[in-house]
């Protein structure tokens, strides 16, 4: 990996950042129209809906979640006052629990697959990375989604791992995730021609049970998978019934635009169109919740807890633009309109997210100078250079989207005509309304009218907008509203608040 010229990258990205970024050229406006229902009220926005997913392996680092990182930290908050940290990742199936000093590492079995962490790059994890975590989420306010090992584990092990977390996080812990994406462990961990939904189930249940033995109280989100939907009708068959169901606390799946990088169809125009993946995943997961949550004392919510734009690091040109914050900001609030109760954007270290994937990033050989100074990977919402953190794109779409935590999404009529745009809308505890508009057409404005609502009652909360889809640069600015009705500019996304309390 190529490390980044620390002073020359923040002074660039803070000149861009900081310069009064136009909105993309208008070649067209269209009028379009939005009905807010706010007496419908559907989904409640958890406060902790936003999260990050970061790889097990930055814990082997005890200085990064740290009470120390303020630089971390401040990206955090900037992120939400209370969010979730999921830890797991590639890195998580091939750690190991080194509980004292003299641990010596136990012998872990990986086929040698590309794209998948292999045997060689086997990491340990300390007490002393648990303790630091406990520190930083403390300082942050976030809470944790802890993944253990089931890839390359046993049950004894866990549970010597599992009751030191459990003490040690103490109510910052969420819940423990036993595996990372399990269904593709045939590629590189188990005998593709007998791993099944079952096999799973049986391992994960020996575990399962024997931390539940030692840590009562413990908790458990799965199955984790890559984002297919085929392994539920087992998981209902053999969970509905089982002594197990009142300790599962999330139904979890991961989900990428598309990938690998090298895919052409992996670009600004396929990334901000519909996805038809997205809701069936959310049709897959809810209609799983709704089973097993029957007979239980609440429903059992479910979180895409690992995801971003272009799964193996990210795209050059794709992931680490503009586009990727108009990408996040849609489908973060399309997920909260789809009942989920959170979202985790994957990121962190360039090197650990390429041990991850076998030793390196695969978006490095599309760019003209592998070298050259850039954050990596090209996804991650929070980039780190040097001893430094920036924001990167999807961390302003994030941002976004923070701004229904809270709140209960309500029905909306939107009507955008030709225009490739979304909107979503939502009621507050102060009885005030949410009306966010994403504008992900590169050249077609929208003025927007709202029936039975007063033009002159919505005030801009926060927008996003740059110089093109392709921008490295986001500006936060406001955009210039005219006296009567709505503007919504190309390439831009924008909160509007109705209510006269309302403040800018």
């Amino acid at each position: 990996m190529a490390f980044v010229d620390r002073r020359r990258f923040l002074f660039a990205s803070a000149a861009a950042t900081l310069a009064n970024l136009p909105s993309l050229a208008q070649t067209s406006v269209h009028s379009a129209t939005a009905t807010l229902h706010p007496d419908q009220p559907g989904p409640l926005v958890p406060a902790n809906f936003l999260g990050l997913s970061y790889e097990t392996q930055q814990l082997s680092d005890p200085s990064f979640f740290s009470a120390q990182n303020h630089g971390l930290i401040a990206e955090f908050r900037k992120l939400a006052p209370h969010g979730v940290l999921r830890i797991g990742g590639n890195t998580s199936d091939i750690s190991w629990w080194k509980a004292t000093a003299e641990a010596q590492p136990p012998e872990i079995h990986v086929r040698t697959t590309p794209g998948e962490p292999n045997a060689k790059l086997a990491f340990s994890i300390g007490p002393e990375g648990v303790r630091s975590l406990r520190g930083f989420l403390d300082a942050t306010g976030w809470t944790c989604i802890y993944g253990i090992n089931l890839g390359t584990s046993t049950p004894a092990r866990a549970v010597e791992q599992a009751v030191f977390v459990a003490q040690t996080l103490g109510g910052k812990l969420e819940y423990f995730q036993l595996g990372n994406e399990p269904d593709l462990y045939r590629l590189h961990l188990r005998d593709p021609k007998t791993w099944t939904a079952d096999g799973y189930l049986d391992e994960w249940l020996a575990m399962a049970n024997a931390v539940r033995a030692a840590v009562p109280t413990a908790k458990f989100g799965l199955p984790d998978t890559g984002g297919q939907t085929d392994w539920y009708p087992t998981l209902q068959a053999r969970l509905a019934a089982s002594p197990i169901l009142p300790a599962i606390a999330a139904l979890s799946h991961h989900y990428y635009f598309g990938g690998p990088p090298s895919n052409p169809r992996v670009n600004i125009e396929l990334l901000l169109k519909p996805s038809k993946t997205v809701l069936e995943a959310a049709a897959g997961v809810s209609a799983l919740s709704a089973i097993l949550s029957k007979g239980q004392a609440r429903p059992i919510p479910y979180r895409m807890t690992e995801g971003n734009t272009c799964y193996q690091g990210g795209k050059p040109g794709v992931s680490d633009v503009f586009a990727a914050a108009l990408w996040a900001a849609d489908y973060l609030l399309l997920l909260a309109s789809l009942g989920y109760a959170g979202v985790n954007l994957h990121g962190g270290d360039g090197k650990i997210i390429a041990n991850g994937l076998g030793g390196t990033i695969p978006g490095e050989a599309l760019m003209a100078n592998p070298a050259a100074p850039h954050p990596r990977p090209f996804y991650t919402p929070i980039a780190h250079i040097g001893e430094d953190y920036v924001a990167e794109p999807v961390s302003f779409g994030m941002r976004f989207a923070q701004h229904f935590a809270g709140a209960a999404i309500c029905k909306l009529d939107f009507d955008p005509g030709p225009v490739n745009a979304t909107a979503y809308a939502a009621k507050l505890r102060n009885g005030s309304q949410l009306l966010a508009v994403v504008n992900k057409d590169a050249s077609s404005g929208l003025n927007l009218s709202l029936p039975g609502a007063q033009h002159h009652g919505f005030r801009q909360v926060y927008a996003i907008s740059a110089a093109s889809l392709s921008a490295r640069a986001v500006s936060e600015r406001p955009i210039p509203q005219p006296a009567t009705g709505l503007s919504i500019p190309p390439g831009c996304a924008i909160v509007f608040r109705l209510g006269r309390e309302a403040r800018v």
